[in-house]
């Protein structure tokens, strides 16, 4: 693999068409960085292996950029945003568009990438397809929303007013978990806004990754708008620290952990660059002693179980007041003991895959033992065997556990048992982090009222924690980040606010 991604150091390519069929010449699953739209290999020639969370078999050979290849993606976006920047916003909803499309057009590859490298199954790959689309679309319909606004002055004679404009060069760092839509939104907002991205993948979903760059070059976008890195894990702190510290690079979008978003923020502040932030979270369900229970226990479901509870806003933690608990709880544990576990790849029909790690798995375990070894009782499920855990529902957990304050992002849902309201708002707050959130109650006063004191970026009443919309903002508190994704909120995440005056010349000056 070395030596054939060597060989490929740089090639230009002739057309689209080309460029996407660089990636797959001999071997399906290779992925190689693009620089001014050329697809070409590490500049010393390495590689790194993805391999499958379940099996273990190599499912995708990247090139391992080093530094001096992040430095020449940061260049080569640099130079694009001097034309860039000056794109009036017919011409970006155009290619947003296209870009939406493109990715459309490769559902089917972006299930198989996404089955292989992080063990998603057709839902939650389809999901991530659509979602990403939506972005895509979201942004081009506000690329005539750039907008500043006049300001009255007390000056004779003088205009005053507030432009908005493209900050320079993003660089933009996701996960695997969400890989599509994460992605989509870290390239495409950036881009409507008249910036230029370097988008550096995930080691763990690069193929993934690889598709939405594509999808990308494919609409037509000019060279240099967005370049794609990735690297060996080994890699990373170099890499990142060499990107960040570039002059050209203004903006820093990071998606990921809060251990490493508390990183990317100390790297951001010693070099004076704002960044948008969206971490970790324990989203909670509260479940108030009139909800509907059997649609409490869908959306609990869902929250929780969805991809295996590796989404960021997945709910990690059921409130429930105790006159309806016992009944809630049996009716929870049925559900969830329906739901089978299994590789998605050749089980089409599992609702839970592997989780991402055999890692991680070990720390679910762990945390599992913790709570059993504190009196919490499991009502479904059970550790994890290898790679693939059982949808699991731990009931009884209290403060003293290191579940009840840790980021567990797996398949164990807590049912922690409150004395009343008040007591529900103070469990979901006591944590700190504080991205999404939901309420169930019959009562619509009642429910905003509660919904009104979680201290979350979102809360959805009769609803799950798990929700995106593009034309909604969305982001965290406290320990879950700062900044706003989606809807006009981007806008000023990544764009430079302006003071301008027209004034008149003979005016006179006291000095």
């Amino acid at each position: 693999m070395a030596q054939n991604a060597g060989s490929v150091r740089r090639r230009k390519l002739g057309g689209v068409d080309d460029l996407v069929q660089s990636t797959r010449k001999g071997n399906a699953v290779d992925t190689y960085l693009y620089i001014d739209n050329e697809a070409r290999g590490a500049s010393d020639g390495g590689t790194f292996v993805r391999r499958s969370p379940v099996s273990g078999e190599a499912v995708t050979h990247g090139a391992a950029a080093k530094a001096r290849d992040a430095v020449a993606a940061v260049e080569s976006a640099q130079r694009a945003f001097a034309t860039w920047s000056q794109t009036g916003p017919g011409q970006r909803r155009g290619l947003l568009l296209r870009a939406a499309d493109e990715i459309e057009n490769r559902t089917e590859e972006f299930v198989t990438a996404m089955k292989g490298e992080v063990g998603a199954g057709d839902l939650w790959a389809r999901f991530n397809v659509l979602l990403a689309a939506n972005v895509f679309r979201e942004a081009a319909a506000m690329t005539t929303q750039i907008q500043g606004r006049s300001i009255p002055s007390d000056k004779p004679g003088t205009l005053s007013l507030t432009v908005r404009q493209p900050v320079g060069v993003i660089l933009s760092i996701v996960p695997w978990n969400g890989p599509i839509v994460l992605a989509a939104r870290a390239i495409a907002y950036p881009l409507m806004c008249g910036n230029t991205v370097v988008f550096r993948a995930s080691e763990t979903s690069p193929k993934t990754h690889a598709l939405v760059a594509e999808s990308v070059y494919a609409a037509g976008f000019p060279a240099g708008t967005l370049n794609f890195v990735t690297n060996d894990p080994k890699d990373a702190p170099e890499v990142i620290e060499t990107m960040i510290a570039h002059p050209a690079v203004r903006r820093v979008n990071f998606t990921g952990s809060t251990s490493v978003g508390r990183i990317i923020g100390e790297k951001c502040g010693r070099h004076l660059k704002r960044c948008i932030l969206e971490l970790g979270d324990k989203s909670p369900m509260i479940v108030l002693r009139d909800a509907d229970i059997d649609g409490a226990v869908n959306a609990t479901i869902f929250g929780a179980f969805l991809y295996q509870g590796q989404i960021c806003m997945s709910t990690e933690r059921v409130i429930v007041e105790e006159p309806i608990a016992d009944a809630f709880v049996e009716k929870l544990a049925a559900r969830a003991a329906e739901l089978q576990a299994g590789d998605p790849r050749s089980q089409t029909a599992c609702a839970l895959g592997p989780v991402v790690s055999q890692g991680a798995a070990d720390r679910l375990n762990a945390l599992l033992d913790d709570a059993l070894e504190k009196g919490a009782k499991i009502r479904a499920g059970g550790p994890a065997q290898g790679t693939l855990m059982p949808a699991t529902v731990l009931d009884g957990v209290t403060s003293k556990m290191r579940i009840y304050a840790e980021e567990a992002f797996g398949p164990i849902l807590q049912v922690i048992r409150v004395k009343d309201a008040d007591a529900a708002v103070h469990v979901a707050n006591d944590t700190e982090y504080g991205l999404s959130a939901a309420v169930f109650s019959n009562d619509v006063t009642r429910a905003l009222d509660v919904a009104m004191r979680i201290q979350t970026g979102s809360v959805h009443i009769n609803g799950a924690t798990v929700a995106n919309e593009a034309q909604a903002p969305y982001g965290g508190t406290k320990a879950s980040g700062w900044g706003r994704f989606d809807s006009q909120a981007v806008i000023e995440e990544f764009t430079e606010l302006k003071w301008l005056t027209f004034e008149q010349p003979s005016q006179r000056y006291p000095l």
